[in-house]
């Protein structure tokens, strides 16, 4: 069984030693993860250890029990706080029901009474976690969610973001079944801008136009549709190309419904045929095109992409699926993923007959979203391509198919390479920038994590995550650090009171900053400037 963190607070010694040794922690479901004497040091142990339960006193120096509690539900919402105190006082009673605290006890506390608490609240941390857990209940969630992420990844994949095998993962993980010979992407636009639809409500209209063109498709078509933004996409799988006949015959018939039913002008757009999930954004991109086309042809009509911009024989299909899938590797992937995008590229290429003018595009194309990768991380042409300048002037003019595909590895892992240390650089980067700032503002008594972070315009998360990487410690240990260090340099160099020196190296409370150097030397301020 996982045992729950608990840190007792209080800033009498002899209470704290008591209540370690009266109460059978692991029995009771947790572990003693520490003991703090005050509201302040509680508040940088519950950021470092990942705390479940803070049981504290009221009245402690620095920082009181309930501005501690506060501050942890500001902070950590899931943290349970147990509140106890000397003093029968209603307004403390009031104040830590108003903070959410689970429990507030008076002193002196019994073993019964403390085991009492701890049960009740190990049994609603189960309860929580167990309620994120309860597999039906997650089943239920997933099953409601369902048609959303369907939508999603639809979305996705129209879009070039989900591509491959992990397309065809999703699809069978989210129980879609998207299996055909071809496809074919269409869409349908409610033009409610003139005439008697001027001023509808054209989100009503499209989910009407929608469930209209559902209930026509249903027993005619195998098909899929969505509602996105202000269009209806609907792909359309197909068991062999002679069937876009049938789509453009029954789109017509759905243009002319919702100008019948609805009393809207319907406009459909179609896309070419294509024979792979992978290939469906190509065809998406060519609906979205003939749809442009609606404002100078008119609505209220199927506008099919191969009627109005005829494809040259030589157009390739392939290159923007499979630009995406090598972007990809280049960026995130490893030595492996990289040459297979490579591999799959050129397979890609090598199973078209490309005449030369293709080849140049091709090639163009390529160098354009190599320089894309690197111009995002604002490198130079030349941590790109190596020595050569201007690779596109001179490259596809004298190389072969497998010569660029042995040139295209050597700039990829190059590139690769490349990318990796600029990220590696660029959190020293920021790791060095926030202990700059640290230095020169560590005086200043509200220095905070959110202050910093808003400084170096990263969020606190990550900024957590990659200063403990880099440094070691935590901001809090780290600040307090470089604190100490300038009051040990001050108590060694100057003769001002231990008061001044704390307030000039960012302590409000004097106390507070003496307790805090204690705990570091193990002496006093005043001790240590003794010893010298």
């Amino acid at each position: 069984m996982d045992l729950y963190k608990i840190l007792l607070v209080d800033d009498e010694m002899d209470v704290l030693r008591a209540m370690k040794k009266k109460i059978d922690w692991e029995a009771m479901g947790f572990c003693l993860a520490g003991t703090a004497e005050n509201g302040q040091e509680a508040l940088e142990m519950a950021e470092q250890l990942h705390i479940d339960v803070v049981m504290t006193d009221i009245k402690m120096p620095y920082m009181d029990g309930l501005t501690l509690c506060r501050k942890l539900k500001e902070n950590y919402r899931n943290i349970k706080v147990v509140i106890y105190s000397g003093f029968d006082d209603f307004e403390f009673a009031r104040e830590a029901v108003h903070l959410e605290a689970e429990e507030y006890l008076l002193k002196p506390i019994s073993v019964k009474d403390m085991e009492e608490v701890l049960t009740r609240i190990r049994q609603k941390l189960d309860d929580e976690i167990n309620e994120h857990r309860n597999m039906n209940r997650l089943y239920e969630y997933y099953q409601k969610s369902l048609p959303a992420m369907q939508e999603q990844l639809v979305m996705g994949i129209l879009e070039g973001k989900v591509t491959g095998e992990r397309a065809q993962n999703m699809l069978e993980s989210y129980e879609m079944d998207f299996r055909a010979p071809y496809y074919v992407v269409s869409l349908l636009y409610v033009d409610t801008g003139s005439g008697e639809t001027a001023g509808q409500n054209q989100q009503l209209l499209s989910i009407s136009l929608k469930d209209m063109s559902r209930d026509y498709l249903n027993e005619r078509m195998h098909f899929y549709s969505i509602s996105y933004l202000d269009e209806i996409i609907i792909i359309f799988m197909l068991k062999d190309k002679n069937e876009m006949e049938k789509v453009l015959y029954h789109l017509d018939q759905i243009c002319k419904m919702g100008d019948r039913v609805l009393k809207v002008p319907v406009t459909a757009a179609v896309g070419q045929i294509c024979d792979h999930v992978d290939y469906l954004t190509t065809s998406y991109q060519e609906a979205r095109s003939a749809m442009e086309y609606r404002t100078i042809m008119g609505g209220n009509r199927v506008l099919y992409i191969h009627d109005i911009e005829p494809s040259p024989k030589d157009a390739v299909s392939f290159l923007e699926y499979d630009f995406q899938n090598l972007v990809r590797a280049v960026k995130l992937g490893n030595r492996d993923e990289t040459d297979g995008a490579i591999r799959q590229f050129m397979d890609s290429i090598r199973s078209f007959s490309i005449t030369p003018n293709q080849y140049q595009l091709i090639f163009m194309e390529l160098i354009t979203e190599l320089m894309k990768i690197g111009r995002s991380y604002k490198l130079k042409t030349r941590q790109i391509f190596g020595e050569m300048d201007v690779p596109w002037q001179e490259l596809y003019k004298h190389v072969s198919i497998d010569e660029l595909e042995n040139w295209l590895r050597d700039v990829c892992t190059n590139l690769r390479h490349t990318l990796r240390h600029e990220r590696t650089d660029s959190t020293m980067k920021l790791t060095e920038q926030a202990k700059a700032y640290i230095n020169e503002h560590y005086m200043e008594n509200d220095l905070s994590a959110d202050t910093l972070c808003r400084h170096l315009n990263v969020s606190a998360a990550y900024f957590s995550t990659i200063f403990k990487k880099e440094v070691g410690q935590s901001f809090v240990a780290y600040l307090t650090k470089v604190r100490l260090e300038h009051a040990v340099e001050l108590l060694r160099t100057t003769e001002d009171k231990t008061y001044v020196i704390a307030e000039e190296v960012g302590y409000t409370e004097p106390n507070y900053f003496s307790y805090v150097f204690k705990k570091e030397y193990g002496i006093s301020p005043s001790k240590y400037r003794a010893s010298l």
